[in-house]
């Protein structure tokens, strides 16, 4: 069974670094993995994000809140 992603950072229509609709060159350090999600991919609304020692967290005011951890298991 296939996890699925939250819908904060799941494939959606937004740039989760940029909040611009895909399709454009994304920044290299998200790219590599070095930044949070700043942006929802599923509304393209810029999230509330805290950043901490061991990840981050990331929440929209529409479709909730993602953390880092959960995201480990699709690494």
């Amino acid at each position: 069974m296939a996890h699925q992603l939250p819908e904060p950072v799941a494939a959606g229509g937004y740039d989760v670094h940029t909040g611009v609709a895909l399709g454009g060159a994304a920044p290299a350090a998200p790219s590599l993995g070095l930044e949070p999600p700043r942006f929802c991919s599923g509304c393209g609304r810029r999230m509330v994000v805290q950043v901490r020692p061991d990840g981050w967290w990331a929440e929209c005011s529409r479709h909730g809140r993602v953390d880092s951890t959960d995201l480990e298991a699709e690494r």
